[in-house]
């Protein structure tokens, strides 16, 4: 029997179909499964064809497949894209008032949603959506609608209960109608998937990041709305009022990157974030905190360009942008996590050593990540770290001379004082400054700050990037890289050709510094390799060019896609096995 099965859902925008997924996946992670999700859709309000994918197994899952088990089709274009995507013995779940068509086909599942709700339940069109929520938990074999009525409210805050008391019996009647139609023809999904009794939190990478921004302390988060960065600023502003945090919506991002930076010089951990676009708007603030010293985080959330591009599609391709964007030269560190774990923990590091060096630190994500939820039985919090390294008023009154913010220091790091904070007063400057903050013109200053600034602090920050994660055959003759969202599919597809071939992957979470090879030497794990696949959503291959720039290795195959869609399983694993 099946281990696991993909649900896919399809519609046009408006029709619910965000609903429908997200409350499923919820109950489904609650259930015990193990949960991933995904989304694929268009940048409109109402219209054009959009799907939800879920995925669910009694083993862990981290990456989407192409062929499903159960479609739920909210109308005939759903239909017509997706039903050749069916496994063998798959199944079509459609309202026949949402098409045009009668379907008649063994594996069609007529469910009339609309009917059920308003007819036999008189209630609102809209909880059509609910019966279809309760359909598919009825072909997947459930008894009853179980942790719904606990999980709605989460997606109608502002409902009554008699509105949450009429979603339950519209889903329970989705599902009431599904079993005993199906059984009677024989279209009830045989699941036998194993279910642990625990629940699993469920957690996308945009939340993931704003959570790991809640634990690191940030008080002010300030961004003009960009997809798909903007649920992180959603997710925050939600939070604002219990963990004391101020939200500002910014007119633009030239605004939102100078406010963080005038929350950070105030004294606070801020952080602002964007796509592309509004990334070149803040280059120029990106620059001004290279030279001003001042620490701050900035969320990179990826969809494809150039320009607007494809708003609500998937790309890497902006990582050259965030490693050499801005003018002048400053340290910066960037990171690329691969799942929602790495992106909490790795904007936790952002504002740990972004503190601690005075630094600009990116965290880089995409689309795909940044809408995609994971199941997770808990995430790590114990690598979690906190150090406050900004003077404090005790250490202030300790400097009996003039404070100054930029002074000559062994490390290049100068004492990072508050203004307010003492009698010290605490200058800074855009222009090139001395050690006392005022502006400088002569030549020996510039060398020594620039020295100050850069190359004293690199050769330090180097030692705190993490090699890269490995895993597959400890001595592979194939090997798969990769950086940023590409971990889940190579790791699945890693573990499912291991079984004829000795196969690993490398991937990288930080890649800027990049990372040194004295406590795992993967560059000669690399060299080792017999065929190495350098796996980007990208069309020029920036990581593979970056790891040449870096160590000189070149990798054999370049895997690049770039439509706009990730990588699924099949895919890749048919790409690799093209080559072989």
């Amino acid at each position: 029997m099946a281990s696991e099965y993909t649900i896919r859902i399809g519609g046009a925008a408006g029709q619910g179909m965000q609903f429908i997924g997200a409350v499923l996946a919820k109950i489904l992670s609650r259930t015990g499964y193990h949960v991933f999700t995904h989304q694929d859709y268009m940048s409109r309000i109402r219209g054009g064809h959009n799907f939800y994918q879920i995925r669910l197994a009694d083993h862990p899952v981290a990456a989407p497949r192409n062929k499903i088990d159960i479609l739920l089709a909210l109308n005939d274009q759903t239909i017509e894209i997706h039903a050749k995507d069916l496994n063998q013995g798959g199944l079509v779940l459609y309202d026949p008032a949402s098409v045009k068509q009668e379907y008649t086909r063994p594996h069609f599942l007529p469910v009339p949603f609309k009917k059920i709700t308003t007819d036999e339940l008189d209630l609102d069109p809209v909880m059509a959506t609910s019966v279809a929520v309760g359909a598919v938990l009825g072909v997947l074999g459930e008894n009853d609608i179980g942790e719904f009525a606990d999980i709605v409210p989460a997606f109608i805050p502002i409902a009554s209960d008699g509105v949450i008391a009429s979603q339950c019996s519209a889903a329970q009647a989705g599902l009431d109608f599904v079993q005993k139609k199906a059984d009677a023809e024989k279209k009830l999904a045989s699941i036998k998937v194993q279910r642990p009794q625990n629940n699993r939190a469920l957690i996308n990478g945009n939340h993931a990041i704003a959570l790991g921004a809640l634990l690191s302390g940030c008080k002010f988060y300030s961004a003009y709305p960009m997809t798909p960065a903007t649920s992180i600023m959603l997710y925050l502003s939600s939070k604002a009022k219990d963990y004391g945090l101020i939200v500002e919506q910014a007119e633009d991002e030239i605004a939102a990157i100078n406010m963080a930076l005038g929350a950070s010089f105030g004294g606070v951990r801020s952080m602002t974030g964007t796509s592309g676009g509004g990334f070149a708007l803040m280059t120029e603030g990106l620059s001004l905190a290279g030279i001003t010293e001042t620490p701050v985080v900035i969320a990179e959330v990826q969809r494809p360009g150039p320009a607007t591009g494809l708003p609500t599609r998937t790309e890497q391709g902006d990582l050259f942008f965030v490693l050499f964007g801005g003018h002048g030269e400053f340290v910066r560190v960037v990171f690329t996590p691969g799942t929602p774990e790495q992106a909490m923990l790795l904007t936790n590091k952002a504002f740990y050593l972004s503190e601690k060096y005075q630094i600009p630190v990116i965290v880089q994500s995409d689309q795909y990540l940044a809408d995609s939820q994971w199941t997770f039985d808990e995430l790590n919090r114990g690598l979690l770290q906190y150090e406050n390294f900004r003077l404090q008023e005790l250490e202030l009154s300790k400097i009996k001379s003039l404070y100054r913010r930029y002074a000559y220091t062994e490390n290049g790091i100068s004492p990072l004082a508050i203004p307010g904070a003492s009698e010290h007063l605490v200058v800074v400057d855009s222009d090139e400054h001395d050690q006392d903050g005022h502006i400088i013109e002569d030549a020996e200053t510039r060398r020594l700050m620039v020295e100050k600034r850069f190359h004293k602090r690199l050769p330090l920050i180097k030692q705190e990037i993490a090699t890269p994660s490995f895993h597959g055959h400890e001595q592979p003759e194939i090997l798969l890289v990769g950086y940023g969202s590409t971990f889940g599919v190579m790791r699945e597809a890693v573990d499912n050709l291991s079984v004829r071939q000795k196969i690993a992957m490398l991937h990288f979470s930080e890649v800027y510094p990049f990372p040194l090879s004295t406590t795992f030497d993967y560059v000669e794990l690399l060299r080792s390799a017999k065929q190495t696949f350098c796996v980007e959503n990208n069309a020029s291959g920036q990581f593979a060019q970056l790891l040449r720039m870096e160590t000189g290795f070149e990798c054999g195959v370049r895997i690049n896609k770039f439509d706009g869609r990730p990588f699924d399983i099949d895919n890749l694993m048919g790409e690799i096995n093209g080559y072989l």
